[in-house]
């Protein structure tokens, strides 16, 4: 049975106020600093009226000056030993709080670490993670296609290659015609990688490039597996994200589809997503809802998945163990993102409650957008959906993340523009090459 729940905003301060008096009481503490933190950060303020406190290794400019955010700064927190040794300070502080404090990622590491540690931080936090066996076959895009094979989430043909492959030269045997897509097998130690033309992933047109790519990625200190895929074809509006809400009973509880309309251009940020229109799809929702239910999932969960026109099916390229940095277009659609934690761990309400199956009605479409607006008009090539958004743009049916009403000040309304200014350049130096690059195969 498929159910449409919308979240209406508090409209005023007596509406607050009652909320208020009829919650429990709770800490939420974000770990992180960038964009995704900041999209938390407001969730919780809109849900709830309240300004979180987070922890990081330096303040990003989404959540600096803001009004509704406090970051507390930690040299070397993303990863041990230093992320432990604050985390056991932080474990004698809060073990006698009076009220539930719950700790929530924002960036993959920070899951990863999360997992690793929940037997001990569980002692003052709750850490509503998968178990750290689970986490590492899904945060490994092997372990997470093994996963996809055994449990039958489509994803792109998929071909490995290891160092010891590209020594023994046994890599240049393509399983694909070009182009190809490459990327790396584990994104942490891919952050210390770094060389002239070093992207998140590549979509190689030759073997001449493919052979020059594998090169300097071996030659410049990489020394994990390679992912070498099938290149799905077709533009950035074939990309779909979905982010569901699995509860501590390992039951899916909300699911909400996002159609991504534009991608960043930047090489070190391509895949990250610029403009997504809410979108709908029961069989897709179903077949999320039947894998994570399948493999006892807790906690958010965030994909990306590509429509293969040739087959007509969904691909997934991976999992995100936790919501991901474009992920405020699920609370910007009326299903908050803060409010599923809260109520399944504070309120403890999940339990009988419906699965939600976001964005099934039109009337509470929002348009989410992370560019100004003139850059998706320009750049968004045209399709049906473009059409749509527009129509969702002339009805005022938009928001940002960052821009936030209720957060404003001089210095961070000057970043903010600053930063969205930005974008400008960007598309006018990567778009055309990219846009060459990855739609060459739809000629």
């Amino acid at each position: 049975m498929l159910v449409y729940v919308r979240t209406q905003p508090i409209q005023t301060m007596k509406q607050l106020e009652r909320i208020k008096q009829a919650m429990k009481s709770f800490t939420p503490i974000l770990l992180g600093s960038d964009i995704n933190v900041y999209g938390m950060a407001r969730s919780f303020h809109e849900a709830y009226g309240i300004k979180v406190q987070a922890w990081g290794a330096s303040t990003l400019a989404p959540t600096r000056y803001s009004n509704i955010v406090d970051i507390e700064v930690h040299p070397g927190f993303t990863e041990d030993p230093a992320f432990i040794e604050v985390m056991r300070e932080k474990i004698k502080e809060y073990q006698d709080h009076p009220e539930p404090v719950i700790l929530i990622s924002c960036g993959d590491g920070y899951s990863e670490l999360l997992a690793k540690h929940k037997a001990e931080l569980e002692k003052a936090f709750i850490v509503p993670y998968i178990n750290y066996d689970l986490l590492e076959k899904l945060i490994s895009k092997e372990g997470f296609y093994e996963v996809c094979e055994e449990y039958g989430l489509p994803y792109p043909k998929t071909h490995i290659i290891t160092m010891k492959n590209y020594q023994d030269g046994s890599y240049e045997n393509v399983p694909f015609p070009f182009p190809v897509a490459l990327k790396p097998e584990d994104p942490v130690s891919w952050l210390d990688v770094q060389f002239e033309g070093r992207k998140k992933a590549f979509v190689i047109k030759d073997f001449a490039e493919f052979k020059d790519i594998v090169g300097k990625i071996y030659a410049n200190g990489y020394k994990e597996d390679l992912i070498l895929q099938d290149f799905i074809p077709g533009d950035d509006s074939n990309m779909r994200v979905l982010n569901a809400y699995v509860d501590k009973n390992h039951k899916v509880k909300m699911m909400c589809l996002g159609h991504p309309l534009l991608e960043d251009p930047d090489p070190i940020a391509i895949g990250n997503y610029m403009v997504i229109a809410p979108d709908y799809d029961e069989q897709l929702y179903q077949t999320v809802q039947a894998f994570l239910e399948k493999i006892h999932y807790t906690g958010m969960a965030n994909f990306d998945i590509k429509y293969d026109r040739r087959d007509g099916i969904y691909k997934f390229f991976e999992i995100n163990l936790r919501q991901g940095r474009s992920s405020f277009y699920v609370t910007l659609n009326g299903y908050n993102l803060a409010k599923w934690y809260i109520d399944d761990y504070v309120e403890d309400s999940l339990k009988d409650r419906a699965t939600v199956y976001g964005n099934k009605d039109r009337a509470g479409h929002m348009l989410w957008l992370g560019v100004p607006r003139k850059l998706f008009e320009e750049y968004v090539v045209p399709s049906p959906a473009k059409d749509e958004a527009m129509e969702l743009l002339k009805e005022g049916k938009y928001g940002t993340t960052v821009f936030y009403d209720k957060d404003r000040n001089f210095k961070r309304w000057l970043l903010m523009k600053h930063m969205y200014h930005n974008y400008f350049k960007d598309y006018q130096t990567y778009f055309k090459v990219n846009k060459e690059q990855y739609f060459s195969q739809n000629k």
